[in-house]
């Protein structure tokens, strides 16, 4: 795998309700697949691309989610996510990576450009064929 591109600003999308300082670990059920627990923490060097990831959780959780964004600062070395890196993208246009170390986070990002209804009911349709067929697979 190639080295990473960004040297930041990193940014992580989740429904955890975090402060400045707080960490971001590893060892947490996969969003896409809960009975996967992760051996890395993802994040990105796109807004937006994190801005879907925590809209996507906010879909999959339980009750009333709120999709939030951090600003976030790896604490140790980082790579290129496999998940989409040269598997589904050729490169890393997404500019998605993955530590087994902690993000901390730097602040809370409250602007990115949301999904609009249509979208989200096209990420709704996805998310649901790729849990009942057991699809896509994680490269942990």
């Amino acid at each position: 795998m190639s080295r990473p591109l960004d040297e930041g600003p990193f940014f992580h999308g989740t429904i955890a309700d975090l402060n400045v300082g707080d960490f971001l670990t590893a060892g947490r059920p996969s969003n896409y697949r809960p009975e996967i627990v992760m051996n890395h923490i993802y994040f990105t060097a796109l807004v937006d691309g994190a801005g879907l990831a925590a809209e996507i959780a906010a879909e999959l959780a339980e009750g009333e989610a709120v999709p939030r964004v951090y600003a976030v600062e790896p604490t140790g070395a980082f790579e290129n996510d496999p998940n989409v890196t040269d598997k589904r993208f050729p490169g890393n246009p997404t500019r998605s990576y993955r530590s087994s170390a902690p993000l901390r986070v730097t602040g809370e990002i409250t602007k990115w450009t949301r999904l609009t209804p249509d979208q989200l009911e096209t990420w709704r349709k996805r998310l649901a064929a790729l849990l009942s067929r057991e699809r896509g697979e994680i490269i942990n």
